[in-house]
């Protein structure tokens, strides 16, 4: 009997372990196949943005800028915003674009006494992010920028007696790259909402002295292609190169609410 049932054991057991394999099979390619699969995610997103901080080209390295949304938009000329992801199940490679063109009026003080601000700012940040847990993902990435100041400006010059103004006119280009760190943080909840936290830091001094920026949203999915998010970012640059009269300093925070028009593919 004991070798009756040793002979079917080993005769049966192979029988039972392909007819499990091939049962787990469709299984096991179903989750490779979540594994491999690429999600494309285009959104074109409005920021309502704060300014504030110094920035300054040549002799006048110290001009307040503090603007908001309703400054900004009234003088804006042209703007262009867009974020791009390419993800799957563990790895995710990101794209924002950020164009704007706006000038802005010189708050009016002891050296100023009044003048315009023209400036066109390009960033365009590119990072790679790895999932580690199924709501945490780390990478590293960076920030292109690039800054085309303009500056007319009447300044009160010190003088003995009658006061003396002289004007001031001077326009600089920039262009600098910031290495950074990035997290994100991730979480669904109710089936159609999204939760999501970012944050960076970096720069180093390779670029800018020091760059951070901090990102929170909501999105409420309205379909698989669809889904709106809101939320706030605030995005901060220390740059300064060179020595007047070609010195040029950004000290500044960008900052405000978002809304972005996500299409998944």
């Amino acid at each position: 009997m004991k070798k009756m049932k040793s002979f079917l054991a080993i005769k049966l057991l192979p029988t039972f372990c392909l007819l499990s394999f091939f049962y787990q099979l469709p299984t096991y390619a179903q989750t490779e196949e979540k594994a491999n699969k690429f999600d494309f995610l285009v959104e074109p997103y409005i920021m309502f943005p704060n300014m504030n901080g110094q920035t300054g080209i040549g002799d006048l390295l110290n001009i307040p800028v503090d603007a908001n949304p309703g400054d900004i938009f009234s003088r804006l000329q042209m703007a262009f915003m867009l974020n791009t992801e390419l993800k799957t199940d563990k790895w995710a490679v990101t794209s924002d674009f950020v164009y704007m063109r706006l000038n802005q009026d010189i708050r009016s003080g002891l050296v100023i006494n009044s003048g315009e601000v023209t400036a066109k700012q390009f960033i365009w940040e590119a990072a790679g992010l790895y999932r580690i847990r199924p709501f945490l993902e780390v990478g590293i990435g960076g920030r292109l920028n690039s800054l085309d100041m303009e500056v007319n400006a009447i300044v009160n010059q010190p003088s003995i007696g009658d006061p003396v103004i002289r004007t001031f006119s001077s326009s600089q280009t920039e262009i600098w790259y910031d290495p950074i760190i990035v997290t994100r943080l991730t979480t669904e909840f109710k089936e159609k909402w999204e939760l999501q936290f970012r944050g960076d830091i970096g720069g180093f001094g390779i670029g800018s002295d020091l760059t951070w920026q901090l990102q929170g949203y909501v999105g409420y999915r309205f379909s698989d292609l669809f889904l709106l998010t809101a939320g706030y970012r605030v995005i901060y640059m220390d740059f300064e190169s060179g020595q007047a009269p070609r010195a040029f300093v950004f000290d500044m925070h960008q900052f405000g609410p978002v809304i972005k028009f996500g299409f998944n593919f």
